[in-house]
This record gives structure tokens, sequence and C-alpha cells, in this order.
């Protein structure tokens, strides 16, 4: 095949941008009508020169702000030296970077790999393998319990157990192993236990794109000791409420707002195995990793897993610094503070209108439910006009949207997110 010479013309408005991506890209995505150009702390640009605050923080990947200047850095010195070498070989990188995080999130060994459902699919894997290899389970019996209106990624496999029809829909057959139970019931949980082919219960600590289900009180840490007495393993996808975005380090955390080593495992808080990815890169770049003890990750072995990118030098010093940056900029303890002023305008919003009917949520993962049906175009419009006063957020399951800015906003800056949502409601309402 001979290759041909290609001039491309970079876009010059946000029409030409988005033209050129409807005409060669697939239709997988329904953005909000604008094109992004720069970020940087709470701020994003568009290609016009429109300044906006970001209120999604890419579903909460860039928890420590757009372009933060030390995993930026972190990076760029990185990738001088050295980006890929593939796990056929050491590098000097992914040691010191297994070391930190292992102990930032106290566990014993880390499996790194990239994107969010990549470290879900291998969390699986190793709950299987633990069943057949440390549990005894029948071969091929394994069974993993999750939870409906779950969201977990979009693979064959994930969308195996989802309820959403978007999801599953025309993607068949389906990938068996899984049972689904209701979110937040403890009883359901106990009874889908009594099977001793359970190995695992895959779990998010707060539903985030199903529209922030924040479950009760106790419900994370009593589920987790019906796991431990039933003898099967406790995994929190911890993606999107991980690393500081509920206003503790970890959504396992509950109410707590540690930053690094708190007193999990004493309070039995302790995930079996603990998924992570989005902001454990800042944004910067692809990274997911799983954590677990010994006695659970040392049941895989060379040549049952792996990735050519998973644990890359540019990862690790990428992740590293991240991390640093939630633990030096005391996010959790920001976030925790942030999102309790944040609720309770929004609560004082609700009385003065009847278009919100509700707000929920933990640190600064929020979202308020629009008083219209899940398939009327309310809060996809309400967004629109939110873009058009400067901020930007997305609607999820119809009538629910979804506020989650960067951790590293000031209480000024909230406030001035807060005006622009109360200006819009009540604007709207009219």
């Amino acid at each position: 095949m001979e290759l041909k010479e290609i001039t491309i013309q970079a876009p010059q408005t946000s029409e030409e941008a988005m033209a050129m991506e409807n005409k060669y890209g697939a239709h997988n995505y329904h953005p909000l009508p604008v094109v992004l150009d720069r970020g940087e702390g709470v701020y994003v640009w568009d290609i016009e020169g429109q300044q906006y605050f970001d209120f999604l923080s890419a579903y909460s990947a860039v928890n420590q702000g757009h372009c933060h200047p030390k995993i930026v850095a972190a990076m760029q010195a990185q990738t001088s030296k050295l980006t890929l070498t593939s796990r056929a070989f050491y590098n000097s990188n992914l040691g010191k970077y297994e070391k930190f995080v292992t102990e930032y999130f106290d566990y014993d060994k880390v499996l790194p790999m990239n994107s969010g459902a990549e470290a879900v699919e291998t969390a699986i894997k190793i709950a299987r393998k633990w069943a057949y290899d440390v549990k005894g389970v029948p071969a091929n019996a394994a069974k993993i319990i999750t939870c409906k209106q779950n969201f977990h990624g979009r693979t064959t496999t994930i969308v195996s157990f989802s309820t959403d029809v978007d999801a599953t829909g025309g993607f068949g057959p389906y990938t068996p192993g899984f049972e689904m139970i209701p979110y937040n019931d403890l009883e359901a949980l106990r009874k889908a236990l009594n099977d001793p082919n359970v190995a695992g219960f895959l779990v998010e600590p707060i539903q985030g794109e199903a529209g922030v289900i924040v479950p009760s009180e106790d419900y994370i840490t009593e589920a987790i000791k019906i796991c431990r007495s039933a003898n099967v393993l406790f995994i929190a996808d911890e993606v999107q409420t991980g690393i500081a975005r509920t206003g503790s380090l970890l959504g396992t955390c509950g109410s707590c707002s540690c930053k690094t080593n708190c007193e999990r495992k004493k309070r039995n808080k302790h995930a079996d195995i603990l998924i992570l990815g989005k902001a454990l890169s800042g944004g910067a770049y692809p990274v997911s990793a799983v954590l677990a003890d010994d006695s659970i990750m040392k049941v895989i072995h060379p040549g049952q897993h792996g990735s050519t990118f998973g644990g890359n030098p540019v990862a690790a010093e990428v992740a590293i610094a991240a991390l640093e940056v939630v633990r030096d900029e005391d996010l959790a303890e920001n976030a925790r503070i942030l999102g309790e002023k944040f609720r309770s305008a929004m609560n004082d919003l609700i009385s003065e209108t009847d278009l919100v009917s509700l707000v929920r949520g933990r640190g600064l993962l929020n979202a308020i439910v629009i008083n219209d049906t899940p398939d009327s175009s309310t809060a996809w419009d309400i967004c629109v006009k939110l873009k058009e006063n400067g901020l930007l957020a997305k609607p999820t399951h119809g009538n629910i949207i979804r506020f989650a800015p960067p951790l590293v906003m000031t209480e000024d800056q909230l406030g001035e997110c807060i005006a622009i949502i109360r200006k819009t409601i009540l604007e709207f309402s009219k």
C-alpha cells in the first residue's frame, strides 16, 4: 500500500472542529457543543478563547486541576528520557512507583494497567484465579456479584453485567459468571453469597454514572463484613470515587477525611482488591492500578496477565507526582469542605424552584435531579445554558446533572460557580 502525503489544517473555529469529528470519528459519544482547546486549574477555554469553569473534571480524572505544573513537569522530564520498554525488561521507574503506591494505599502489591476498564477486567481475573487456587471453587464455576445500575466500563465482559440498555443492546452474546443484585441492599448481598462459588463482590462506593447514588452510611462497612464472613473478596471500583473525590482518600472511607494511611483495616473498611484509575494520573496520562495483598495477588504468575503499556516509565512518574499533589495540597479535605457548601447551596436552591427536586453526593461528587422525566431534554438544555453562562456540566441518565469540579477549586471560585448555577436554574424555570 502506497502512503500518500496528507496535509491537515487544524480547525480554526468550534464549528469546524465539531464538523471534523462528526465526519471522521465514530459516533459513540454525544458531547456538549463546546470545543475545548486549553486548560489550567479549574478553567478551560474553547477555540475562540471563551473561558469556562470545568464542573465535570473529565469524569473525575482531573482532580488535581488541568495541567498541574508538578504533574506536567514529571511527564515532560520522563518523556525526554525513556517512554516505554514493555514488561519484557525492567525499567528504573516502575519499582519506585510500585513501592510508593502500595505504601500510599497500604497494600502489599500493585498490578499496573492503563485504563479504568482494563483495571476492572484485571480485578475480575485476579478474583477468579484466587477462587480456584485458594478458595477451591471448581474450574470455570466462579461467580462475581455486581450491582444493578453499575458502571465499570464498556468492554464486552463488563457490559455483560450492566443494566444500561445503551451499553448492552446489540453486543451479545454476553460473558457468563456474573449475578446482579440491587445496590445498597445488604440482605440481597447476604442471599447472593450463600452460593459457595462466589469469588467476589464488585461494587462502586458511590454509583457515579447512575446519577451519584450514595448508599446508606453503613452499607460499605457491612458489605465488607458480609464478604469476609463468606470468604468472598470485596472488590472496590474506586476509578471515579477514589483519590480524594468524595472528601476522603477513598470512597470506601465513608465520611473519613483521611489523606493516606488511615485506620481503614482497624475500622474494617479496607477492600480486598482496590481498583484505581482516572485521577491516578491527574488526567495527564492513562494510568490505572489494581492493588491487593500478597495472599491474593500472588495467584497471578508470569504469562497470565499483562499490558504493553502498563507500568511504563512515564506512567510511573506521572502517578507519583499526581498522588503527591493530592497529599501535599490536602485535596481530600478541600473536597469535603467545599462539597458541604455546595450541597447546602443546592438545597437552598431547591426551596426556591420546583425545577430541582433533589441534591445528593459526597465531597465534590454531586448531582441534582431535575424535576422532569428521564427521556426529556430539560437537563441537557440546562447544561447548554450553563455553558452559555460559563460553566460546563453534563447530564447523566436523562434528568440528572452531575457536578464534579477539580479538587483544587477555591471557596471563592465555588461561590462564583454556585452563582452561575443559581442564575441559570432560576432563569430557566421562569
